[in-house]
């Protein structure tokens, strides 16, 4: 993402101009490509980048359209077996964002994509009659930007596990394996937990490390 992306100027604004759009107005403004926020439905993410960016290619939208992204950081999952599986875990989900000089073509290409629900913005009231009015997109702030970009390529990858306070388990190595037991609490900061084992007759609280359990069904 080139550095000037971020410091977007007003006044490089060239023109401000409006279209109606069957029932509804969108306000558009050509100018530099700054991102925006579109909402998706739930799980539909990346079926709604790869179609975009399909749809960029077909009506010849790459040089408006630039970017398209869904914001993910690195997080490692523990299988029931103890086992790590490196996975991406969104930022927002829900949510796609988008480079692109806004304009009414790009509008309604992003609009009308299967899956998604509308951009992020400003509820506009219709000047007559009862209902919602339409939302005029508002771009991400360079802090917005920023901070977002730095989150998904710095972050140190967290540990996800499947388990709670109250679930049984069995442990896999160390000197308190084929021990059965019962998780009292989760660290995923850790990487650690810690489970009530019956030793010598007596629950003792003993902290293991993820990959040393697994949770039994």
């Amino acid at each position: 993402m080139a550095a000037d992306d971020l410091n977007y100027d007003e006044s490089q604004a060239l023109e401000e101009r409006e279209s109606e759009q069957g029932e509804e107005k969108v306000t558009v403004r050509t100018q530099r490509p700054r991102w925006y926020a579109v909402q998706v439905a739930s799980g539909c993410e990346k079926k709604v980048k790869l179609t975009l960016e399909q749809r960029v290619k077909t009506f010849d939208l790459s040089n408006i359209i630039l970017e398209v992204e869904i914001p993910q950081t690195p997080a490692v999952k523990m299988r029931k077996d103890g086992s790590r599986h490196s996975i991406d875990e969104k930022v927002f989900p829900g949510y796609v964002l988008i480079r692109m000089a806004l304009d009414d073509d790009a509008w309604q290409v992003v609009k009308n994509t299967p899956h998604v629900i509308n951009f992020v913005g400003a509820e506009q009231r219709r000047a007559q009659g009862r209902g919602r009015g339409h939302v005029k997109p508002m771009p991400l702030s360079a802090g917005e930007v920023k901070r977002i970009f730095k989150q998904t390529q710095e972050q140190a990858p967290v540990v996800k596990i499947d388990m709670a306070a109250g679930d049984k388990i069995t442990v896999l190595s160390g000197p308190f394996k084929d021990f059965e037991g019962e998780v009292i609490e989760v660290s995923p900061e850790r990487s650690k937990l810690k489970a009530l084992l019956s030793i010598f007759g007596r629950d003792t609280p003993v902290e293991l490390e993820f990959n040393q359990v697994k949770k039994e069904s």
